[in-house]
């Protein structure tokens, strides 16, 4: 199954334009089967949809999971959950995490796998707090859960070591800034019984353009 997580920046490309069909061509060249995004509403009023559930629906193969609280919203704080038509779609939630800003986690089962969107918090004390949060959340599992977003984390570890713990942390590799990477930002991490067979980040000329972020995949396995 190939994962991708994205930090689109509500489609705000780096040539300032905001452009939510080129943010889905991105999408649609990556193949995933899931797709975790981390920015995906507007931050005004009542937080609207940066990609228009109307367009996803005509120029991709993907299904918005139900993490709204309004119907105007992709997802909740930002974070939003898109699979591919045909997966089988179990439970959803949302996960309230620590902070001095508002921040949450989604969650979704998908064919017997437990995945966390997050958008985690710019400093290390709340990270390590939400980090917390969330790995108390994935040890209720099993060992097939994974999680992934924008980490916001400089170091290899840091601020992640609750999750660290119980879930190797995988870096495909460096993020951010989408013009010139320069530090890995945006990660995921793995459960035991998950393996990864392939990984990497999306360099394309067209994923420079989309947003500050680029977007990193991973193929994974059940061991």
């Amino acid at each position: 199954m190939r994962i991708v997580s994205y930090n689109i920046r509500k489609a705000l490309g780096t040539d300032r334009r905001r452009a939510p069909g080129r943010i889905l061509d991105i999408l649609n060249r990556l193949e995933p089967d899931i797709v975790l995004l981390q920015e995906a509403d507007l931050r005004l009023g009542a937080r609207p949809a940066a990609l228009p559930p109307g367009l996803i629906e005509s120029a991709t193969d993907f299904e918005v999971a139900p993490l709204a609280v309004n119907d105007v919203s992709l997802g909740w704080h930002g974070n939003a959950i898109l699979l591919r038509r045909g997966l089988q779609l179990g439970r959803s939630e949302r996960i309230a995490l620590p902070g001095l800003e508002p921040r949450g986690a989604v969650l979704a089962e998908i064919e017997g796998l437990t995945v966390i969107g997050a958008h985690l918090a710019l400093l290390r004390p709340w990270r390590r707090r939400q980090a917390r949060t969330l790995a108390a959340r994935l040890g209720q599992g099993d060992g097939t859960s994974l999680l992934a977003g924008d980490f916001n984390e400089w170091s290899p570890v840091g601020g992640l070591q609750p999750l660290a713990d119980s879930h190797e942390i995988l870096a495909p590799g460096r993020s951010f800034h989408a013009r010139r990477p320069v530090t890995a930002l945006d990660r995921f991490a793995i459960g035991a019984r998950l393996r990864v067979t392939a990984a990497g980040v999306d360099q394309s000329p067209l994923a420079q353009r989309g947003s500050d972020h680029l977007p990193i995949w991973a193929e994974i396995a059940r061991r």
